[in-house]
């Protein structure tokens, strides 16, 4: 079942439980109620919410991620539960026993899909586009030759300037704190983010043992490996708001992008949502953690120029 993504920015509200619903209220009165089984993200942008104990503890027990974002209405923290799933011990044990090799495999299809996600967001046969192409196939095992770097400075620099847009757009430069569309891709990633690390804790997997990303800080170091092939899903969106004519992060934005969780991608010769296919991915991981099969469910836009399965 897909699950259910709530945002909360426009006004405060005050998040509650009753006969396993989540109820939001306003001044005492109850104005939504949702399964807490049917949440998958709560999103929460506006400064004034108020929480009951209850209502985050149901949360964590149906499995739903919460969201909190700052001033900036950039996500600054998740709360994802503490996995119960019925073989943690083992999953655990597979995850940190996994040997280099499998990871440096693992590694390279990651970027691979990357890169190759890279190309069908820039004009299909243009000079970029295959240069991005060729560079996936160039990429070796733990990309010991860096082709995701050298992709990177191809693809940024032809984002905004190699498709179907303005002609007066300047090659983009991508900064966190630089103006928009990298308030959209700040927000479109941190978003991703979160859905992946829920669905990691659903696969009985620890987000903060990644595959390639190492960091005593970083409590998300495998969500943020298994973003990677996801980020050019987001890039397209927010390069789509921008040459719409949206610059600030305000409530339509914001709900397009939260809308990506359910656009339509390809995996393998299934279609579906993308938090579906978020969580294929997470399950084939697993596989690949206990030597079952050697190669990720990576999905792919249903829109992209590259991809055949994508017709109705």
């Amino acid at each position: 079942m897909l699950k259910r993504t709530i945002e909360i920015s426009r006004e405060a509200a005050h998040l509650t439980t009753r006969h396993k619903q989540l109820q939001l209220k306003r001044e005492g009165a109850v104005v939504g109620s949702v399964p807490c089984e049917d949440l998958g993200l709560v999103l929460v942008d506006h400064p004034g919410t108020t929480y009951t104990h209850n209502a985050l503890t149901a949360l964590l027990d149906a499995n739903a991620a919460l969201v909190v974002c700052g001033k900036d209405h950039l996500p600054k923290g998740i709360l994802i539960p503490l996995s119960d799933h019925l073989e943690i011990v083992w999953r655990i044990d597979e995850q940190t026993s996994v040997s280099k090799p499998v990871r440096k495999r693992l590694w390279k299809q990651i970027v691979q899909a990357k890169i190759r996600a890279q190309a069908a967001n820039l004009t299909v046969d243009s000079v970029p586009h295959r240069k991005l192409l060729n560079y996936a196939q160039e990429v070796k095992v733990d990309d010991t030759t860096n082709r995701e770097a050298v992709a990177a400075r191809l693809y940024w620099s032809s984002w905004l300037v190699n498709c179907e847009g303005p002609d007066s757009v300047d090659t983009f430069r991508r900064d966190r704190d630089g103006d928009a569309p990298n308030n959209f891709l700040n927000y479109g990633y941190a978003i991703l983010r979160a859905a992946i690390a829920r669905s990691l804790v659903a696969s009985g997997l620890l987000p903060a043992i990644g595959i390639h990303h190492r960091n005593r800080s970083n409590a998300f170091c495998l969500a943020d490996d298994l973003i990677e092939p996801f980020r050019p899903l987001v890039d397209a969106k927010a390069r789509e708001l921008y040459f719409a004519g949206h610059t600030d992060l305000d409530q339509e934005s914001k709900q397009i992008l939260l809308d990506l969780l359910t656009e339509t991608v390809v995996t393998a010769d299934q279609r579906g949502p993308l938090m579906v296919a978020i969580n294929r991915m997470t399950s084939s991981l697993v596989q690949c953690f206990q030597g079952k099969r050697k190669d990720l469910e990576i999905p792919v836009l249903c829109i992209s120029a590259d991809t055949e399965a994508c017709g109705s």
